[in-house]
This record gives structure tokens, C-alpha cells and sequence, in this order.
């Protein structure tokens, strides 16, 4: 039998780079291994750009305008002839960040080629990474790959998930729905309240991803900025290291080992697992919904066969997809978060591969999020179904009927003795009809203004303040 291993191209392993490929292919920008490469290249090329143009280095050359583009076009042509081209030289280093920094120097030493010899750039090969331990590049270049893929990339499909969902909520804010508590029938609210809770859990957990921390450090072997301070003493390293830091758009962080602690890493991939944890619920509920018949699934805007073998069929499969997909997301996300947070004493490599599974974790849920857009974007509501179940749910005004009795005896009313007894006799364990529910208000001996709102009441217009609390509060 042939090996698939061997055929070219290669056949992927996991389904974010094999069916997936077309909804998690936008991560790949950041969190591919080849991102993360051209990230570290981005940031030695700046790192040599700060050391040569903020005279911290005595006797170091100058760089023009020419200069400095050259190199930061190398980081703008970074492409497969590069990736390439960096791999073979981990296959001779052993160590990838190593191969960068070799990989840049070849660079400068190619630059008068293209400025001429008067440029200083070929000289400058020994101030690529000096005074970097790996880690000083790698947690930099881990801080705006995951960066650039929040916000480029998840962020905007949550928002724009969670804003379908707001816009169901606001177009159903008055559609009266009969809600189940433990399954059973209970209190009505409306079908745009309760998607209204939904998108507003969305819209406080991603306030939360969205002030996350992306902390760096540039501070040598153990934190102390031991090499740099032999090497060049009072040059401020604890503030040049922040410059930079802040440079690139991070956050700086001053104490740490040899590694930034990934305490930020942690502290967002929980974030983003809670997300997922929302929207899990939420996929669970409209699955539910669809079950009930409150939502008709759109059969042309699904575009699905459904079963394979009964035709009637269309499965919500979106829905489904979305359950397992953010499954897969929390877990992965969770043992990182779990995980990055430890490292022995000043540095150990456990992180190194872990981390290399972030755009796994974020892929799955970014898959989820598409699948719920998707799935949202084939169901209608099916106001004749609401209305049935509303019809046939006598029973839950009992609740109303029960408190206003209880506040008609505190305001002096006699006869209301009992009121849950009461209701519980009358509606517990069998069917209650509107006629039943009316005949035993009239018996009540209401005040007259309480027995004319009791008597007016119906299932589909017992939602109180539910349509009120979607326009005043969502947004």
C-alpha cells in the first residue's frame, strides 16, 4: 500500500491545513512557523536599526535612510525562497533562531550589491543579536505574531459573530418565545431577549481580549542585562530595552528570568477559551431551538445534503461543527494557559514547542466562530411554532397570578389566602386552558383593576420588560 507521507504536494495531517484550510488560512500569516521566522527577523533587523541610529554603541557605523530600507525590505520581501533558504540553515545549526541571525548576516554581507560599497552594512554582521539570548527574540517575535492574529484576525470574526447575533436580538426584541427552565415550560420572554444575554456575555469577554497584555523583554541571559552593562556600562540598558519594547508596539516588561513568564499568554488564551465556553452554550442552545422548531433551518441558504439517507433531512451541522471545533479550541487553549506559566528556575524549553500550538487553538475556534456565522445566517425564526407553544402553555400564569395575589393581601385584600397551594391544584399535572385560568381569576375577588390586567394576560403577552431590556441595554 503507498504511503500518503510521500506525495507531493505534501498531504496535511490535521484538518486546519487539510479541509479546514480555507477558514484558518488567515492565521497562517502569523502563526505559521514561518511567520513566526519572519518575525524574529523583524525583530533583529529593528534591534540593529535601534543600536546603530541611538549612537548606544561606541564606534558602531552610521546608517542612512538607504540603508535602513534595505533592511527593513528584507523583512518585506520575506517569502518562499527565504523560508526556504532559513531551512537549510537550521538543518546545519540545529537552532532556529541561530539560523536567523545567520540568515541575516548573509544579508548584510550581499548589501553592497545593492547600495554599493560605501555602505557600512556588510561590516556590521557582529551587531546582529548582540547581547540576545534567544528567548529575547523569540518572546518578542511570539508577542506580535499572536498580537497581529488577535487583532487581525480572531477579533474581527468574533465582533462580527457576536453582532449577528445582536442584530437577531434587536430585529426579535418583541417576538414572544415560551422559555424552558430544566427543560420544562416557564416564564415567556421574547426570542430577541434571549439572544440579547448572548451577545451581551460576547461583547464583555471580548472587552476583555481586547485590553489584553502582549508583554516583551530584550534583557540578556537571566534579566539582569549582564552583558550589556560589562560591555557598555552606563549606557541606561533598563531604558533602552524599553524603548525598544514599547517600540515595537508591546508592552515592556523589567523583571523576569531568562524567559518573559507568558503570564499575558495565559491570562488571553483564557480569555479567548471563555469565549469559546459562550459560544459552546450557545451553539448547544441553538441546536435546542432548531430541535423545538423555533428556528427553521433556511434549506437553500444551508446548502447541505443533510442525511445521507433520509432525504427529509438537514442537519444542523454548523451548529454541531461548532460544538466539537470549540471543544478542540478550549482544550488547547487551556493546557497552554495552564502550562506556559511554568518554566525551571531561569529557563527551560517546554514553551518552545507548546507555544508552536497556539495558532492551532486560536484555528479551531476561529472554525467555530465561522461555523456559527454560518449556521446563524441559515435559520429563521418561526413566529407560528412560538405562538403555538405559547398557546398551549396556559399553565405559566400561574406565576403571575400567584404574585398578584400575594400583593393584592399585602395591600388589604381579603380571600388570597394560599395563592401557591392554590395554583399549584390548578395547574400541576394537567392541562390548563385559557378558560380555565380566566374563570379561576374571576373567582379570586380581585381588586378590579388587578382582576382586569390577570384577566387580559395571555402567554404571548406575559414578557414584561424583556422586548424594553434589548433596546435599552444591549448596545
Amino acid at each position: 500500500m503507498q504511503s500518503f507521507a510521500t506525495i507531493n504536494p505534501p498531504i496535511a495531517l490535521g484538518p486546519l491545513d487539510g479541509r479546514y484550510r480555507s477558514v484558518a488560512a488567515p492565521l497562517v500569516d502569523y502563526l505559521s512557523e514561518a511567520a513566526l521566522n519572519r518575525a524574529r527577523v523583524r525583530v533583529e533587523i529593528e534591534w540593529l536599526i535601534y543600536l546603530a541610529t541611538h549612537n548606544v554603541l561606541p564606534g558602531a557605523p552610521t546608517l542612512n535612510d538607504a540603508d535602513i530600507t534595505y533592511l527593513r525590505d528584507i523583512l518585506e520581501n520575506f517569502g518562499a525562497d527565504d523560508i526556504a533558504e532559513m531551512a537549510e540553515i537550521e538543518a546545519e545549526t540545529k537552532h532556529d533562531v541561530k539560523a536567523v541571525e545567520y540568515y541575516l548576516k548573509r544579508r548584510l554581507e550581499a548589501a553592497p550589491s545593492v547600495l554599493g560599497e560605501q555602505t557600512p552594512l556588510a561590516s556590521m554582521g557582529e551587531i546582529v543579536h548582540i547581547f540576545c539570548t534567544s528567548e529575547d527574540i523569540n518572546n518578542l517575535s511570539y508577542a506580535l505574531v499572536v498580537k497581529g492574529a488577535i487583532e487581525d484576525v480572531w477579533l474581527p470574526a468574533a465582533r462580527a459573530f457576536t453582532e449577528q447575533i445582536a442584530e437577531l436580538a434587536r430585529e426579535n426584541a418583541e417576538l414572544p418565545m415560551l422559555s424552558h427552565t430544566h427543560g420544562q415550560t416557564a416564564t415567556p420572554t421574547t426570542l430577541g431577549k434571549e439572544m440579547a444575554v448572548f451577545a451581551s456575555r460576547f461583547k464583555r469577554q471580548l472587552a476583555r481580549i481586547e485590553r489584553a497584555d502582549y508583554l516583551g523583554k530584550i534583557n540578556g541571559a537571566t534579566g539582569t542585562f549582564g552583558a550589556h552593562e560589562l560591555s557598555v556600562p552606563g549606557a541606561g540598558w533598563d531604558k533602552i530595552s524599553r524603548d525598544f519594547v514599547e517600540g515595537l508596539g508591546l508592552d515592556w516588561n523589567p523583571l523576569t528570568t531568562q524567559i518573559e513568564a507568558h503570564d499575558w499568554q495565559a491570562d488571553l488564551y483564557a480569555d479567548v477559551s471563555h469565549f469559546n465556553r459562550i459560544a459552546h452554550n450557545f451553539a448547544t442552545d441553538m441546536w435546542t431551538y432548531i430541535s423545538m422548531d423555533y428556528f427553521h433551518q433556511n434549506l437553500a441558504a444551508q446548502g447541505s445534503t443533510g442525511s445521507s439517507t433520509m432525504p427529509h433531512k438537514v442537519n444542523p451541522i454548523r451548529f454541531e461543527n461548532a460544538e466539537a471545533n470549540l471543544e478542540i479550541s478550549c482544550g488547547i487553549l487551556d493546557t497552554l494557559a495552564a502550562t506556559l506559566v511554568t518554566s525551571r528556575m531561569q529557563r527551560d524549553l517546554t514553551d518552545s514547542t507548546t507555544q508552536r500550538n497556539v495558532g492551532v487553538g486560536l484555528g479551531h475556534s476561529l472554525l467555530a466562530i465561522d461555523n456559527l456565522r454560518r449556521g446563524l445566517a441559515g435559520v429563521d425564526p418561526n413566529p407560528a411554532k412560538l405562538a403555538a407553544d405559547l398557546d398551549n402553555a396556559w399553565e405559566v400564569l400561574a406565576e403571575p397570578i400567584q404574585q398578584a395575589m400575594r400583593a393584592a393581601a399585602i395591600a388589604g385584600a381579603t380571600g388570597m389566602a394560599n395563592p401557591y397551594e392554590r395554583l399549584k391544584e390548578l395547574t400541576r399535572g394537567r392541562t390548563v386552558t385559557a378558560e380555565d385560568m380566566r374563570e379561576f381569576i374571576a373567582g379570586l375577588g380581585m381588586p378590579a383593576d388587578v382582576e382586569q390586567r390577570l384577566a387580559a394576560l395571555t402567554p404571548a403577552t406575559y414578557t414584561a420588560l424583556a422586548a424594553q431590556l434589548v433596546r435599552d441595554y444591549l448596545d
